[in-house]
């Protein structure tokens, strides 16, 4: 047990100044400030969809407001690195000090092999040797660039992968690979690890071939201490579900690392009234006395990964549309919802249309209990729609009829727009 308590409000405070956010997002964004949101949150989730800007840009503009997005694109692909793709959350670009405390998921991949890559290590298992000998000869490459020529099958709309795209695939998830970069079209660029990771950070991966099984468990409980110490940092109050949830880690070898850094003082015990599970404050947290912060929140951001979080700190259910089909979708496909002063008081799903350089809003609607600041909610929007049209270099914004604050956001935006 313990005397410490928060508040659901205070809690809710706690994760969004936890996640960087704040009031000043107009100044000139540099490398240094995009270091301290690595350092902050340790990764950026990967996904391919395109419909407004990919997931992996977005938590940066959330935070820092409009910046150079070459600076990401120097920190992930040029040394030295500051960001190394991995599987996090998801697939990630995470922060790449966490490199070694990964390496644990590297060696036991063994464990995790999927259909296509049992039956090829079972079959063909040349291909594997095959392909890492390609791209140690011609690295940095794509899997287009050492297909193999074979036809590929087309019996899954989405995991049509050549067998070299397969063998890539799993030499990555060993770590026998690494990704050096994406093309425009998005394909990972392959290469050997000695030629992307720095030569220190490779060092400090322990090879588990040399050690005994009770050093190999260690190690992985040292990961995890690791990768549960940046998620406790990067999510300030959080329970043991969260802790797990943020970089997908076991949730019996959260807790033995939960036990350590409790045990260190880095985790403290803590009550929140709207939460009935074990909960805990990172050591370094103020509860701050006010709410701050302002933004679109990508449905990948790292504020929103946990649902039942959001839920519980702050009384929001979101159920990103993507993945729901269109009759069953309620607030649209690709739904960002707009923190305003520390809590989510909108939701809306954008689209950037490139070719007629609209910024559409598809539908926007008020949050349950933001009735009272609906004015506030339409104007502070409508200056994120156009910070955010701006950034995508789109000239105009236009708003469909859907969502019942659509009507209000088109008379704002009909506005004459203040001079800066």
């Amino acid at each position: 047990m313990t005397d410490m308590k928060l508040t659901a409000d205070q809690a809710r405070r706690v994760a969004v100044a936890a996640q960087g956010f704040s009031q000043d997002r107009d100044k000139t964004v540099t490398m240094r400030q995009v270091r301290r949101v690595i350092d902050r949150l340790g990764q950026f989730q990967i996904d391919a969809v395109n419909v407004l800007a990919r997931a992996h840009l977005m938590p940066l503009y959330s935070r820092l407001g409009p910046y150079d997005t070459a600076l990401l694109t120097r920190a992930a692909e040029h040394a030295p690195r500051q960001l190394f793709e991995f599987w996090g959350h998801a697939a990630s670009l995470i922060d790449v000090n966490l490199y070694p405390a990964l390496q644990f998921r590297r060696q036991e991949a063994a464990h995790h092999a999927w259909g296509r890559v049992t039956t090829m290590l079972a079959t063909r298992p040349q291909i594997i040797e095959e392909v890492a000998q390609a791209v140690a000869q011609h690295g940095p490459a794509t899997a287009r660039h050492l297909d193999l020529g074979e036809d590929k099958q087309r019996d899954h709309w989405g995991w049509n992968w050549s067998l070299a795209k397969t063998a890539l695939e799993w030499l990555f998830w060993c770590g026998r690979v690494d990704v050096a970069g994406r093309t425009p079209q998005f394909e990972r660029v392959y290469d050997l690890p000695e030629r992307v990771i720095a030569a220190e950070l490779l060092a400090a991966c322990q090879p588990w071939s040399k050690v005994d099984a009770a050093e190999q468990a260690e190690l992985a409980h040292q990961g995890h201490v690791e990768l549960v110490r940046r998620a406790a940092r990067a999510l300030g109050v959080a329970t043991s579900r969260c802790l797990a949830d943020y970089f997908r880690t076991d949730r019996t070898r959260t807790r033995a690392a939960v036990d350590q850094l409790v045990a260190v003082g880095e985790l403290i015990p803590v009550e929140v009234d709207t939460i009935r599970e074990p909960t805990w404050l990172w050591h370094e947290v103020t509860v701050p006395r006010h709410a701050s912060g302002t933004a679109l929140i990508s449905p990948f951001d790292s504020l929103v990964f946990e649902r039942q979080r959001l839920a519980r700190f702050f009384d929001t259910q979101y159920t990103i549309g993507l993945y729901t089909p269109r009759a069953q979708r309620t607030h649209g496909y690709y739904v960002y919802l707009f923190l305003l002063d520390g809590r989510f008081a909108a939701r809306t799903d954008l689209k950037a249309d490139r070719v007629d350089s609209v910024l559409r809003v598809q539908s926007a609607w008020l949050e349950q209990g933001c009735s009272n600041r609906r004015a506030a909610v339409v104007t502070e929007l409508v200056s994120e729609l156009r910070r955010m049209a701006d950034w995508l270099r789109l000239t105009d914004i236009t708003v469909a009829d859907a969502g019942d604050l659509a009507h209000d956001l088109r008379l704002e935006l009909a506005r004459p727009r203040a001079s800066a």
